[in-house]
């Protein structure tokens, strides 16, 4: 398994792609979907709804577990991926393509994200 190095990693297995026109795209990382198994269920943040750093945002449900989603920064959503709500199971699948779960324009990005080789050494993935 190996983390995109362009990507940063939230100690909670999230990650963030750099900002495009000060969007930025969230999803959970391969270990999280792995550790979650298979993804059934998502509930994901309305556009124009408010995520904060930190603080719960959604839901995942897996046939082993439900887990909360958390942003990994402050900021406006702006999108929501509907094939992921049409199709959970791209979460696992394609964790870092197709699976993405949402877009934030951001307002503030905390200190504490971490980069790829940070994340794979905190992870063990």
């Amino acid at each position: 398994m190996s983390n995109p190095q362009q990507l940063r990693y939230s100690k909670e297995h999230e990650w963030l792609s750099g900002a495009e026109n000060g969007v930025s795209t969230v999803g959970i990382t391969e270990h999280a979907a792995n550790a979650l198994g298979d993804v059934v269920y998502v509930q994901l943040p309305e556009v124009g709804a408010t995520v904060t750093a930190g603080e719960t945002c959604g839901e995942l449900e897996s046939t082993k577990s439900v887990s909360d989603l958390y942003s990994p920064v402050t900021g406006e959503v702006t999108e929501v991926n509907e094939d992921v709500s049409n199709d959970p199971s791209l979460v696992n699948s394609a964790p870092f393509e197709g699976g993405w779960l949402f877009k934030v324009r951001v307002a503030d990005e905390p200190g504490d994200l971490l980069s790829a080789d940070e994340y794979t050494a905190f992870s063990g993935s």
